[in-house]
């Protein structure tokens, strides 16, 4: 364990040295103030709006930005070693594969943790100073779940980018999967999934329909922000099946956490065959 958090606060330092969890929590701070004061713009109201809407528009923002930092904070964990030639200096140490790869994701994951719980959570406090009507429990509440559901969000990315890390052999081609599955998970999968239900014509089995939205982190975690206050009316589009699955909120929590214990423990599976 003493090895893991070594390797845990390598990474975090070199993302302090790198000012990544500090940009990292700038950007979130500023965008979440944003659209708490200016997301309802479009309806012709400027100002707060109400705690599920700013949830919701978060969530919104959340499945375009996370997933992207985190794949580009962690696609080059490994490959990124063994091309500057330090991969196989950490090997020669008393430090199994196991330990270098967990270590290196716990500081990726703890490097994104911080900067969302610091950026999301000045906009937290922010709101609750400055809008006079809110109620500071049921956004602290709501805060809470939005800030976590979002972590686990992007320690899913990392994971997946880990796996893409250990299983090529140059940057520039882990930067390219990267960016794939970016654009998949959040641009590609919902129309394809449509695609699928139109072309089907209601021939697909309608219990199994709502299950395929687990095959996708992004729409568990805006399910997740959007169930938790009880408002099926605001599910639409393809999220809409979401609202004949049977799990609860307590199953998505669940399906948020297995997107990242999956994927990490596939590449450490491919790390352990891997040549070095």
């Amino acid at each position: 364990m003493n090895s893991i958090w070594t390797i845990a606060r390598k990474e975090l330092s070199d993302s302090l040295r790198n000012r990544w969890l500090i940009a990292i929590a700038l950007v979130f701070a500023v965008l979440a103030l944003g659209i708490a004061w200016f997301g309802a713009a479009a309806s012709g109201q400027v100002g707060y709006a109400s705690t599920p809407a700013t949830i919701a528009s978060l969530a919104s923002l959340g499945i375009f930005l996370i997933p992207l930092i985190a794949l580009l904070l962690a696609y080059d964990a490994i490959v990124g070693e063994e091309e500057g030639g330090t991969l196989l200096l950490l090997m020669t140490y008393p430090l199994s594969r196991g330990q270098l790869l967990f270590g290196k994701f716990l500081g990726h994951g703890l490097t994104l943790a911080f900067a969302t719980l610091l950026g999301f959570g000045v906009a937290g406090i922010a709101i609750a100073l400055l809008v006079d009507e809110v109620a500071v429990g049921a956004l602290a509440a709501a805060m809470f779940r939005f800030i976590v559901s979002t972590i686990l969000l992007g320690w899913g990315f990392i994971a997946l980018a880990y796996m893409i890390s250990v299983r090529v052999s140059e940057k520039p081609v882990a930067a390219g999967m990267a960016l794939g599955i970016w654009f998949f998970f959040v641009l590609v999968f919902d129309l394809m999934l449509l695609g699928i239900l139109v072309a089907s014509e209601g021939k697909l089995s309608p219990e199994l329909l709502p299950w395929l939205l687990m095959l996708n982190p992004t729409d568990i975690y805006r399910l997740l922000n959007i169930v938790a206050f009880g408002e099926g009316a605001q599910l639409s589009g393809v999220l809409s099946l979401g609202a004949d699955l049977p799990i609860g909120a307590n199953g998505l929590w669940f399906a948020l956490v297995l997107w990242f214990v999956i994927p990490l423990a596939g590449a450490w599976a491919l790390f352990r065959n891997r040549r070095i």
